[in-house]
């Protein structure tokens, strides 16, 4: 019985169900409920999940006519109902506005739902859901009246690694139209469990830059979104190297070999969000040379007791990454800007490492809040549309 359960499970899954379900396994079928639209995240034809604008609810539809539970996973489990067809559905509480991940299981089984595109967070390819935001929101969306930049992807050898890397790099809508233009590089990270396509897909990247630079918020510069984790492949089937020495001694003389950059450290900046915020402060910090400004989002500094190594003695502003804030005037003459950005739902660290360095004598600080949003996109969002501004100028 659990043999056939699991193969019905994979043709619900990728769409091989008997005939006489053919009608119901088609989105388009039924009628939404009133005040709902498809979320912006599905695929083109999917229906559902449907989203409710004004309320902020959304409603999940899951064909699996054979399945004994079904359950969806969206900041927490959800039990999801059977009707008389072998459909089961849910509607959820008012949602945070911004995007979120989200995974169906289906007897102990956790897929992707088929409606949604994917997205790559938590280590693999996820489903996703974006609760909008009214007219706040224009800054990461397409904007049909301003001219618009490229993500390019490109691939990048590493000798560290061992293997080639891919990368995203954003160009401004006038880099070919200015063919002796040189430009400053933002080197901007994405955090665990997800890759270097997240900031070009869940943070729209591009959106935000093109609406900045289109209303002279922003100097035009070019965005690199490399990987921050060390990849393997069939023939490296081990991890080794450092992420910092992959991005100074691999990437960013690729960066400057390949586009028309400003290769001095007053034009080269680093951010990352969450695990690439601490590895942005890794980075920088050890290498003062290479970099004028930097920013975390949702990850900054560690100063003081060390979670992940609780038997280590604690640091101070005069010895964290090895005394570099210790002579605040010298720190103060060389980085421009140190921004430290974390949503109001995520906890005080980051506000308890700014008054830190605020207190210790470290200017050039500027702290950010993403009000009512966690450890989640519209927060980082938040924080680079605020950051890029503030660079190179």
């Amino acid at each position: 019985m659990k043999k056939i359960s699991f193969i019905l499970i994979a043709l619900m899954v990728h769409g091989m169900l008997p005939a006489q379900f053919a009608g119901i396994q088609n989105n388009q079928e039924q009628p939404l409920p009133a005040g709902f639209k498809p979320a912006s995240t599905n695929t083109f034809l999917s229906q559902y999940p449907a989203v409710n604008p004004d309320t902020r609810q959304a409603t999940f539809r899951v064909v699996a006519p054979y399945a004994q539970n079904v359950t969806l996973q969206l900041g927490g489990k959800h039990a999801m109902t059977k009707d008389d067809k072998g459909v089961w559905w849910y509607t959820t509480d008012p949602l945070v506005v911004g995007f979120h991940y989200y995974a169906v299981m289906i007897d102990s089984v956790p897929v992707m739902d088929r409606g949604s595109e994917a997205y790559f967070g938590s280590n693999w390819e996820s489903a996703g859901i974006e609760i909008p935001e009214g007219a706040e929101g224009d800054y990461y969306r397409f904007n049909k009246d301003i001219a618009h930049g490229e993500i390019r992807s490109l691939y990048h050898w590493s000798d560290i690694n061992g293997l080639e890397r891919h990368i995203n790099v954003y160009v401004p809508a006038e880099y070919e139209k200015n063919p002796k233009k040189k430009y400053p590089v933002l080197y901007l990270v994405h955090g665990w469990g997800e890759d270097e396509n997240g900031w070009s897909v869940q943070g729209h990247v591009a959106n935000i830059m093109d609406g900045l630079i289109a209303a002279g918020k922003s100097v035009p510069m070019i965005i690199v979104m490399p990987s921050g984790d060390i990849k393997t492949n069939s023939d490296v089937r081990k991890a080794s190297g450092d992420i910092t020495d992959i991005l100074i001694k691999d990437l960013v003389p690729y960066i400057d070999k390949t586009f028309r950059t400003y290769t001095d450290r007053d034009h080269r900046a680093m951010a990352g969000l969450s695990r690439g915020g601490a590895q942005t402060w890794n980075a920088v910090l050890n290498n003062m040379d290479k970099f004028a400004w930097m920013g975390g989002f949702s990850g900054s500094g560690r100063i003081g007791k060390n979670p992940f190594n609780p038997s280590a003695s604690p640091t101070t502003v005069e010895t964290a990454y090895n005394g570099v804030f210790k002579d605040a005037a010298a720190f103060n003459k060389k980085m421009k800007l140190l921004f430290i950005s974390i949503g109001t739902a995520e906890g005080p660290g980051a506000k308890e490492t700014y008054e830190l360095l605020k207190n210790h004598g470290i200017n050039n600080l500027v702290y950010h809040e993403s009000q009512g949003t966690a450890h989640e996109w519209l927060t980082w969002r938040r924080a680079l549309n605020d950051f890029a501004p503030r660079l190179f100028k």
